[in-house]
Order: C-alpha cells, then structure tokens, then sequence
C-alpha cells in the first residue's frame, strides 16, 4: 500500500476518532433513553425548535419563521434561520415513512445534535493534531468529556442551535491553525459565515479569530493567500447564508441577527480583506497602518449607516429588561451563581487560560507561533466573558481544551522522559485530573453539601412534573384553546398539545411578554381578564411552583399570581376540572 494512502497509520486516526464519536453516541443515547422516550425536550428553545420544525413540515413556507401558536392570530416573530431545522427535519423525514411520526420525531431529536458534536469532535482533533502533536487528540477528547456545559450541548434532545454554534467555533480554531493558509482562510471564513447565519452569539469569538488572520498578514506578508480566502470566503458565505436561510422578519433592518445589517458590514468586511491582501506592501509598518484604516473605516461607516445597532442587539425596554431579562439565570455573572456552580464551570477554562498561554510562549520562535495567537485570545476572551453572563460557559469550557491539552501533553512528555512505569502512570493521572478540571469535581464532591430548603425542593419538582406528558395529558385533551400561562410554558405547552400560548421567552415580542408579566403582577385580577382578551385567550393555566411562580410570588406578593395560589379567584375565571394528583390549575374566562 501506497505510503500516506487511505489505512495507512496517517489516516488511522480518523477511524479511531469515527469510533469514539459512535461509543459516545450510544452511551449518551443510552443515558437519556428514557427521556426520549418520554420527549422530555427540557428547554424552551428546543421546544420551540421542535414547533418550527413541525411547522416546516406542515407547509409552512420555508422564509417565514414566525410561530403561529404563540400570540395569535398574527404569530410570534422568532428570529431563527431553518438551517438548523435541517437535519431534524431530514431525520423526520427519512424515518416517518418507516417508523411513523411518533418515533421518528424521537430519534430526530436524539440523533440531530449527535451530528453536531460528530462535526465538534473532528474540528476538535485537527485542531489539536495541528497545535499539539499528531497523537495528542485522544487527551483532547477525554478532556472535552470532562467539560459538562460544552457537552450537554450535544446531548440528545438538545437540538437548539447552540451545538452547532460550538461545532463552528472550533471549526474556525482548526482553520487558523492550518499550515495550508489559503485552506485555512476558507475554513474560518465559512465556519463564522455558518455561525452568523445561525445566529449572533458567537459573533464576538469569530470577530476575533477574523482579526488575528488581519494581524498574521499584517506581521507576515507571506499570510496573504490566508487573508485573501478568509476574506472572500466571509464575504461568499455570509451572502449564501443569508438567501437561502433568512426569514421574512430578518430581511428587515434588525439588530438580533444576520440581516441586511449585518450582512452590509460582513460584505464590506470581506471586500476590505481581498483588497489589503492585493496590496504591494513589503513593509510591516504600511500593513499595520492599512489594517487599522480598514478596521476604522469598517467600524465608522457601519456606525452611521447603523446607529440603532450599536447597543443590545435585544433593543429590550427599560421595563422588559427588569421584569423579565434580569430575572434569566444564564444572563447573570458567574459569581452570582452558588459557588459550587460557579467553580465547576470556571475550573478548565481558567486551566485552559494557563495552558494556551503557555503553549504561546513556548512557541515563540516556531510556525506555531502564529498559530497559537487565536486559540490563546479566544480562550481568554471567552474566559473573561463568564465574568458578565454564565451562558458563555459552554465556549468557553470548548475553547479551554486545546490549551488544556498543550499543557497536559507537556506534563505527560515529561513523565514518559523518566522511564518510570509507576511514576507514569501515577503522574498522567494526576495531570489528567488537573488539566481537565476533574479536580474540582472531586473536591466539591468531598465537601459536605448544603441541604435544599423545602422551597429549593418544591421549585425542583414543580420543573420536572410540569412539562411531562403524563401532566399535560388531561390538559391535551381538551379542545384546542390560546392560554394565558407562564412565559416560559409557552413553547412546552405549544409542542406537545394542540393549545396556543400568549407568549414564549423570546425578545422580539415584547409586548407579548409584558402582557404576561403585567397579568400575573398586577394586584387587579382586571389586567389579566384584559390581557385575556386582547389576546383571544379562553383559559388561564398555572402550575404552582415552578421557577417563573416564584418571580411572581416574591416579586408581585399582593399581585394576581399570589392572589391564585392562595385560591382567590374573580367571579369570572370558572375552575376547569383536572385529575386529583395533577400539579396544574386550569381556569375558564366565563365573563
């Protein structure tokens, strides 16, 4: 056999990588087999995933994403693309002929973020192979499986986009650690194309990986062709991206996602990009200063051509921010969450900090130096980031693995010099332990931990009672309705029965929102008789409890909510009979 041909010990390793990704696969299905048999879609977002996708697949057009069971009759804007409708939809598709609805949309949502981190975990083994040492991608896996908020991103039933996002990130770190710079140049610029068309939460990390291909060309004229494809392969991507996924609603001049605003900026990016490439100049100091004009002009005319996208990209009210964002777990710092959260999800990123710091210095005065520069930023970057909100943990536990895995290689290298057996396996255990933040685990797991109050026990059984089949069952049964609930039952209560909602958890409709917000807080029952009504709702449905009750109950103690669950009820809600065990209450609008 040919050296270098396919079976060869070069290429072996993609079949070892194939057979972790199935091991992983079917040890994770396993894992959540019974609450995929239940449909226990846990999430709003993955639930409103599963309604958009059955939407698609009912006929509703491919560019309108608007959700017709929240806020009747005119929807409820949601500012998705269908790419990631994509393989849930085809998984549907393929299976329903054979198996029926039922069980094909269970193995949709078991298998379509599986494929996620399939694309993950190579993107993470070139990456690694091309930073660290053509054997050092197996440490980079069993790292990565000790990286629990990156992981459950690609759990089955978790078929939001977030999975893809990462698998795209760690895409463009593989792309900016290619030797081949026209290659590489490709990779980054339609990994962060596939981001944005996705969404914009990862905007910010691919920024950054687009800027250190500026700053290598800027050091190394030799980077050109890099710069060049990078340039046109942002450009071509991002504009392919947008015809073929953008909704009707984000054809318009909106902030929150891949528009035609954003779209403008990233043309004019890769524009930019092909034309400094293109220039003549041999000196560091001329593409320094033509770098930092371009980024200048860039910034400046989307500054005026875009003055109302320069702050949040929500544009949430004053009000909605208080009553509602603020009130988001994930949208608080790290250091606002119970330490033991917080030390679990800080531990490998900061680990991963250290180790791309180190691997940065250490390569100095070699080609990987330059390929080192963005792994080391986005790490620190997205370290840096769970210091304003926690839910930069998962990019950030992803980016930690290529530094913790430089830096665990190093510690094992070391070890192997000695010759010792003992001495080898006892060392490559305990910097396993280290670099991938098991440590932390074990120390936490030692210390006595603090009991749950009896309220922290209700909140937690009311969350996994409520959105169960078997709950909703008696609810799915009766004729379809527009309820007034939560927020944050909406998209559950519209996936898995027939009823409408007033609202989800989604920033576009905000007067949606506050309706709902003002119905529950409001100390006259007549505001949500009135939100009721403008909204064509019949029925009024709480569940006790659960973690939005809470806001109510602490926030609003004399308001409508409170006023329900001490069973002070107005003339004009009727009780709607439910099974003795279930853990709704359920009205009807009589007057």
């Amino acid at each position: 056999m040919a050296k270098g041909g396919p079976g060869t010990a070069k290429d072996r390793w993609r079949l070892w990588l194939f057979a972790f990704w199935a091991i992983a696969a079917i040890a994770m299905i396993h894992q959540k087999w019974a609450a995929i048999h239940w449909f226990a879609l846990g999430d709003t977002d993955d639930n409103m995933r599963m309604a958009q996708v059955r939407a698609l697949l009912a006929g509703q057009g491919w560019f309108d994403l608007r959700q017709y069971k929240l806020d009747p009759p005119g929807g409820a804007s949601i500012h998705w693309t269908r790419l990631v409708d994509l393989p849930i939809a085809g998984v549907i598709l393929a299976l329903k002929p054979i198996f029926g609805g039922i069980v094909a949309e269970k193995a949709a949502v078991a298998i379509a973020p599986l494929l996620a981190l399939g694309g993950a975990v190579y993107a993470l083994a070139l990456a690694v192979r091309r930073l660290v040492a053509p054997q050092a991608y197996p440490l980079a896996i069993a790292i990565l499986l000790c990286a629990p908020s990156a992981v459950a991103m690609w759990m089955p039933l978790r078929i939001d986009h977030h999975g893809w996002q990462l698998a795209m990130l760690i895409l463009a770190v593989a792309g900016s650690a290619d030797p081949d710079g026209r290659r590489g140049g490709v990779t980054v610029g339609l990994a962060t194309a596939a981001s944005l068309s996705i969404g914009l939460e990862l905007m910010p990390h691919m920024a950054i990986a687009g800027a250190v291909i500026v700053l290598r060309w800027a050091l190394d004229r030799g980077e050109a062709g890099r710069l060049r494809a990078y340039g046109a392969a942002l450009a071509g991507g991002s504009a392919l991206g947008f015809l073929l996924f953008a909704s009707y609603d984000n054809r318009q001049l909106v902030c929150d996602v891949l528009s035609p605003v954003y779209l403008s900026a990233v043309l004019a990016a890769g524009a930019l990009l092909v034309l400094l490439a293109a220039l003549p100049a041999d000196r560091r100091e001329l593409r320094f200063a033509a770098a930092a004009a371009a980024g200048g002009l860039l910034a400046a005319g989307f500054a005026l051509a875009w003055p109302q996208c320069l702050g949040r990209p929500e544009r949430l009210s004053p009000e909605l921010q208080r009553l509602w964002f603020d009130n988001i777990r994930e949208a608080k710092p790290i250091y606002q969450h119970d330490y033991r959260i917080a030390l679990r999800t800080v531990a490998l990123p900061l680990i991963g900090v250290v180790g791309s710091l180190v691997a940065l210095w250490r390569a100095r005065e070699t080609r990987l130096f330059a390929a080192w520069i963005a792994p080391a930023l986005l790490s620190l970057f997205s370290t840096s980031l769970l210091f304003w909100q926690t839910r930069a943990g998962p990019g950030a536990q992803l980016l930690a693995v290529p530094g913790a895995t430089a830096f665990g290689w190093l510690l094992i290298t070391q070890l192997v010099m000695r010759r010792s057996f003992g001495l080898l396996l006892a060392g490559a255990t305990a910097a396993f332990l280290l670099v991938s933040g098991q440590f932390m685990q074990i120390a936490l797991e030692a210390m006595p931990a603090k009991p749950r109050s009896e309220t922290r026990k209700k909140i937690d059984l009311a969350n996994r009672r409520c959105p169960t089949l078997p709950a909703l069952r008696p609810i799915a049964r009766l004729p379809a309705a527009t309820i007034l609930t939560f927020v944050d039952f909406g998209p559950r209560l519209i996936t898995v029965t027939h009823h409408r909602a007033i609202a989800g958890p989604y920033h576009r409709n905000q007067q949606a929102i506050l309706d709902v917000q003002h119905a529950f807080r409001a100390a006259s029952p007549d505001v949500a008789r009135d939100v009721m009504r403008r909204h064509g709702a019949t029925m009024l449905l709480i569940c006790p409890g659960m973690s939005e009750s809470t806001l109510y109950a602490s926030q609003a103690r004399q308001g409508f909510y409170a006023q329900l669950r001490k069973d002070q009820v107005p003339a004009w809600l009727e009780p709607v009979p439910l099974p003795a065990n279930s853990p709704f209450k359920l009205w009807r609008l009589v007057g």
